[in-house]
């Protein structure tokens, strides 16, 4: 299927591996130009190189946690027609194991940093009156835990913001919305399951139990986020703005 994406300019953030190097993937196979911003150097290059054989893509290195960054990132792309927020590492754990130093730490690169890109690049894809904006959000923001406390209740202010200027921005001709991966393929899961593993068994090395029982029995393999995020973003989707698609395998309904 022809998504009728070529030509469109494509910045990924956290595009250096796991969904965010996916979704450069598939947009390059698409005919996008892509941009991978990390604030890993090393990787980002490394998977640049790799990505390059598909199609034209950049790699530009930076700390999205910082404003002045994220600033210097949206002028040296203005012309952005797709922005896919994806940058974020919130760690697990419960209320009264992370300071507040943490939580602002972490929120500062994934909810302050989908928020403020948003901001810099919605004014300019308001001006060209086209655009789309695609929030790589979680599915602990729809079933929030105790121990991913920080990152569910970050979450959950992305599903509100996104709803709120995916509701407005349509008057401009841009589209945002979101989608919520549940437990995905990356080195992410691996350390969030070890986490969990430590405050429920003490022992991170059983952090394999924590994945038991999933839908269809496994993870989300990281390019079928990037299918839907591709997908969605296209013209075949032109009238999805707001929502917030939940890719978890029906597990939100399963129950405990």
């Amino acid at each position: 299927m022809d998504l009728r994406l070529k030509g469109q300019h494509v910045l990924v953030t956290g595009g250096s591996k796991g969904i965010g190097a996916a979704c450069a993937r598939i947009f390059l196979q698409e005919g996008c130009s892509v941009t991978i911003v990390s604030r890993d150097s090393q990787r980002l290059e490394a998977t640049r190189d790799e990505l390059a054989a598909i199609g034209p893509v950049t790699a530009f290195a930076a700390d999205l946690s910082q404003g002045s960054e994220r600033e210097r990132v949206a002028a040296a792309h203005p012309n952005t027609t797709i922005l896919v927020n994806n940058a974020g590492a919130i760690p697990g754990g419960g209320l009264l194991d992370l300071t507040m130093e943490k939580w602002q730490e972490a929120w500062n690169l994934k909810v302050m940093g989908y928020i403020h890109l948003t901001q810099l690049l919605l004014g300019r894809m308001k001006e060209r009156k086209a655009g789309t904006i695609v929030n790589i959000i979680g599915a602990a923001g729809r079933s929030p835990r105790y121990d991913y406390v920080c990152g569910a209740t970050g979450n959950a202010a992305l599903m509100a913001f996104t709803g709120a200027v995916g509701g407005k921005s349509v008057d401009w001709g841009v589209r945002v919305f979101g989608i919520n991966p549940a437990a995905t393929r990356t080195d992410r899961i691996i350390s969030l399951s070890k986490t969990r593993a430590k405050s429920a068994f003490g022992d991170e090395s059983r952090w394999e139990e924590m994945l038991s029982g999933l839908p269809l029995d496994r993870l989300i393999d990281s390019a079928e986020i990037a299918n839907a995020a591709a997908f969605l973003a296209s013209p075949a989707c032109g009238y999805v703005s707001g929502t917030v698609l939940d890719v978890d395998g029906g597990g939100h309904y399963r129950g405990k």
